[in-house]
């Protein structure tokens, strides 16, 4: 009776420490508190750009990117507690909201544009649709502070983060003490975002030349075609040149969005918007920064016969259209549908299957 006692007292012992915050499975970050955080080597494609992200002032630790994708999917971070980072940035599209054309916010407010998608963000040097953010590190602090998206205030989140003895462990694993800033929030949530990198497409595979693996016919041939008709803007390898174009969109009088001229009150940035990677493009409708096409064939169709040259009646607003599109860029039947199975190859599997991406059940 003793024997089976203690093996009793063994047994509520080990599922006590099985279930405990601390030691549950993918808890390291937690369960490693009392140690210095261990580095994280971020696996790069060979031939590509150096980041523009400096990674000299935050080091990418298994601690801090564990706190930051807690953080990530924790409502808790809005002010009602019910809209997460990855509410809007669904990993399955490619970190973009799939299915709804303008941003979705706390008591079911609307915002004016469309989510962008995440990933290779440690490339950019600007971010949003207009470009009003210059740093990575900055970034999270306008949806989380928006009152059409997380509505919080700064102070407020740092003081409930503080607050949370778990959230207490797992900053001091991540940065050596307990104390929560908000520089240790943007940090922590930088150093997830900057494992959200794509380069593992079917695209990628060719270009490494990688054994049995080839484009179709139909592939190569709107290969050849995105070369002649879009890679001036959508530069590889990542597919864009993270410039600001007026791609001859119609302005929509209900949004009243003026593009970049909103963050730089110069006219020649007027209905200008930030030019996207097309990687996994196909897995993140709606497209364009007001969401108005679901369907990628309307992009074709936009692009070929949709342009508005004049999208203002005010003189000075009359010539941002980038010159590239001054003639369209005219697309048949076969080219829209080769173009599409070519930008099919751009869907990378090692971003939104990635586990280390997904969410996790917020306790």
């Amino acid at each position: 009776m003793r024997t089976r006692f203690i093996y009793g007292c063994i047994f509520l012992a080990g599922l006590i420490w099985a279930l405990s915050p601390a030691c549950r499975k993918g808890d390291a970050s937690i369960r490693s508190g009392q140690d210095a955080p261990e580095p994280y080597e971020l696996i790069l494609p060979t031939g590509w750009p150096v980041p523009v992200y400096d990674f000299s002032q935050n080091s990418l630790t298994k601690q801090g990117i564990a706190l930051g994708r807690y953080l990530f999917y924790d409502q808790r971070l809005s002010k009602d507690s019910t809209v997460s980072c990855g509410f809007c940035h669904q990993q399955f599209a490619a970190f973009g909201h799939f299915d709804h054309s303008l941003s979705h916010g706390i008591e079911g407010r609307i915002g004016t544009r469309t989510v962008p998608t995440l990933f290779n963000l440690i490339w950019k040097r600007s971010f949003m649709w207009d470009g009003g953010v210059n740093n990575l590190e900055i970034q999270p602090l306008t949806p989380i502070t928006d009152p059409n998206e997380m509505g919080q205030d700064l102070g407020t989140l740092v003081r409930n983060l503080q607050s949370d003895a778990g959230y207490r462990l797992r900053f001091k694993a991540a940065f050596g003490t307990e104390e929560v800033t908000s520089q240790r929030i943007f940090r922590a949530l930088t150093q997830f975002m900057a494992t959200m990198v794509s380069f593992n497409s079917k695209y990628d595979s060719v270009m490494r030349q990688a054994p049995g693996v080839q484009f179709t016919l139909e592939e190569q041939h709107g290969y050849e075609i995105f070369q002649q008709k879009c890679a001036a803007c959508h530069k590889e390898p990542l597919f864009s040149d993270f410039s600001y174009r007026n791609n001859g969109l119609s302005k929509i009088p209900a949004l009243n969005d003026i593009g970049r001229m909103k963050i730089t009150n110069n006219a020649s940035d007027y209905m200008k918007f930030g030019v996207p990677s097309l990687r996994n493009v196909l897995k993140s409708s709606p497209y364009m920064h007001d969401g108005r096409f679901f369907d990628i064939y309307l992009v074709f169709d936009h692009y070929d016969r949709g342009i508005v040259e004049n999208a203002s009646q005010d003189p000075a607003l009359r010539t941002t259209l980038d010159p590239l599109l001054k003639n369209g860029l005219p697309l048949n039947v076969a080219e829209k549908r080769a173009l599409y199975f070519f930008l099919n190859t751009l869907t990378d599997p090692g971003l939104i299957n990635n586990p280390s991406l997904s969410e996790i059940l917020i306790r």
